[in-house]
């Protein structure tokens, strides 16, 4: 068998991540599932697989449900981790049922499509001034001045989290996340483990605060079903906020910026699009896309697979090659080619299955609000220098995109 290190796929390499599409076009052809040594995972990067496989139960996002990490075949996390594997282990993306199950019913009921369209007129408001701010400005930083403000203060208001506090999520999710990477380095590894100690001891006190005065917010009300019988440990309600300010705002700042560097070098469709707000739906779906802020999902093999005649034991780790599902041509047609007008875009940018992302729903609201602004407020927006991709494969973004109006 033909191994992917041969190839031009390299994670590590600052000119793959820069633009992993043409490798996974090569992984693509080589087959539909490919070893990777470097990692010891299995590549998969055709969207029917990964598509099948997020769904298939005999996959898991964790497997210490059934097994130990000796009867898995694998060797236990380092102690100095602790701090960020009780946080991360306890969040209903890395658990299955039937905990997934129950904390995930729970957490449901504040994404409900009601209660999202509700904040909606919220959104766009905070969404048009921000815009304001930056036309005021002349331009800035869309990253920090629109992107990252906009769905952190959304899932910050949803939490109950004051405003005063804000301005520490967003260095405390970059620092956990940077944990999600392939192979993370130690100083990774260190900060994310500081940013889970910090971030855990301030929603503790948070979630004391909110027995003591209850609010309309999500914490309070995950309090409250707790204490009405649906049990859920104060260690779960500290990894569910964790994972929905993480997920809640980490995939949503990427896909604002891709999306924009995209239309920037793609001056047709962004000159279509100014021209015709009603694309701004199938805009949003096709940004996700065809620039997708995550790129690799990971799954535990808990009972033996066949994947086109290769056997994958029990143990084994599976990588879903989200990017280059998005350009499987044997689903979109011309897929490298940005087109903001494409009906039938079955992208998996929000993943399927259990673990379809909750907060869907949310991220679409987010996006079109700030893309709906940008295009009205800042008609003439255009870049002021080509931004800097950040090192990161598996989250994928930019260090920054510097606008002029």
């Amino acid at each position: 068998m033909a191994a992917a290190s041969d190839l031009a796929f390299d994670p590590w390499d600052a000119a793959f991540v820069a633009d992993p599409y043409p490798a996974y076009a090569e992984l693509r052809a080589l087959g539909r599932v490919i070893h990777y040594e470097p990692t010891d995972q299995w590549l998969v990067p055709h969207h029917a697989d990964v598509s099948a496989l997020l769904r298939d139960r005999r996959l898991g996002r964790t497997y210490q449900h059934r097994f130990t990490h000796e009867e898995f075949g694998r060797s236990a996390p380092a102690p100095e981790h602790e701090p960020f594997r009780t946080l991360n282990d306890h969040g209903m993306l890395d658990l299955e049922p039937p905990d997934h199950t129950r904390i995930r019913r729970l957490v449901s009921k504040a994404f409900t499509p009601r209660t999202v369209e509700r904040l909606k007129p919220y959104v766009e408001r905070l969404a048009g001034e921000l815009v304001s701010a930056l036309v005021e400005a002349g331009g800035g930083d869309l990253l920090t001045d629109v992107a990252e403000p906009l769905p952190v203060a959304v899932i910050a208001e949803m939490l109950g989290i004051p405003e005063s506090d804000r301005a520490q999520l967003r260095p405390w999710s970059a620092d956990i996340c940077g944990m999600y990477e392939l192979s993370p380095s130690q100083d990774t590894a260190a900060r994310a483990v500081r940013a889970s100690v910090e971030f855990s001891g301030y929603l503790r006190e948070l979630i004391a605060a909110r027995r003591k005065e209850p609010g309309e917010d999500l914490i309070s009300g995950l309090i409250a079903a707790h204490d009405e019988g649906d049990r859920l440990t104060e260690q779960e309600m500290i990894s569910t906020a964790v994972l929905l300010l993480n997920a809640g705002h980490e995939a949503t700042v990427n896909a604002t910026v891709n999306g924009w560097w995209a239309l920037f070098r793609n001056p047709g469709a962004l000159a279509a699009l100014r021209a015709d707000h009603g694309l701004i739906p199938s805009a949003v779906e096709e940004l996700m896309r065809y620039d997708t802020p995550l790129q690799l999902f990971e799954r535990w093999v808990l009972d033996e697979i066949e994947i086109d005649g290769q056997v994958i034991p029990r143990g084994a780790e599976i990588a879903m090659l989200f990017g280059s599902a998005n350009h499987d041509p044997a689903v979109f047609a011309d897929p490298d080619r940005l087109d903001l007008t494409r009906a039938d875009n079955p992208h998996i940018s929000f993943s399927a299955g259990i673990h379809y992302c909750i907060g869907a729903p949310l991220a679409r609201i987010e996006l079109a609000a700030s893309m709906a602004a940008l295009l009205e407020r800042a008609p003439t927006l255009s870049p002021a220098a080509e931004p800097k991709q950040k090192p990161n494969f598996v989250i994928r973004g930019l260090d920054g995109l510097n606008v002029t109006v």
